[in-house]
């Protein structure tokens, strides 16, 4: 099971990006996606996250700025980033619970990252 995570680069304060994280691999379902960010020098922290059913959640600094989505069929969650800032600068990593056969389970998963880079 891996998570791929693509779509970052480098952006002027103001503008927009659009994250993906596509998960492959065999597997039975997929519960919670989410986004998570680390910015140099600082922890790894929640961006967002959204349940199978569509339920979100977000950190207070992207509320109004970044929409999560999530597509089942595709087994794809997307961040849509709107009037982006120099503090979203981060490396973003994608999460996920996926359930396996190896164990029925559900096990949590991270994806590989992908920078932002937001320019004053």
């Amino acid at each position: 099971v891996q998570l791929r995570a693509s779509g970052g680069g480098l952006v002027q304060a103001g503008g927009s990006l659009r994250l993906s994280c596509a998960a492959s691999g065999t597997f039975f379902s997929i519960d919670s996606m989410g986004w998570y960010r680390q910015a140099p020098g600082k922890q790894r922290g929640l961006v967002a996250t959204i349940t199978r059913g569509g339920r979100t959640n977000y950190a207070d600094s992207v509320k109004g700025r970044f929409t999560i989505s999530r597509d089942n069929a595709k087994n794809t969650v997307y961040l849509q980033m709107n009037s982006l800032k120099s503090e979203d600068t981060a490396v973003y990593y994608c999460n996920a619970d996926i359930g396996t056969y190896s164990s029925f389970q559900y096990k949590n998963y991270w994806g590989q990252g992908t920078q932002v880079t937001v320019s004053s």
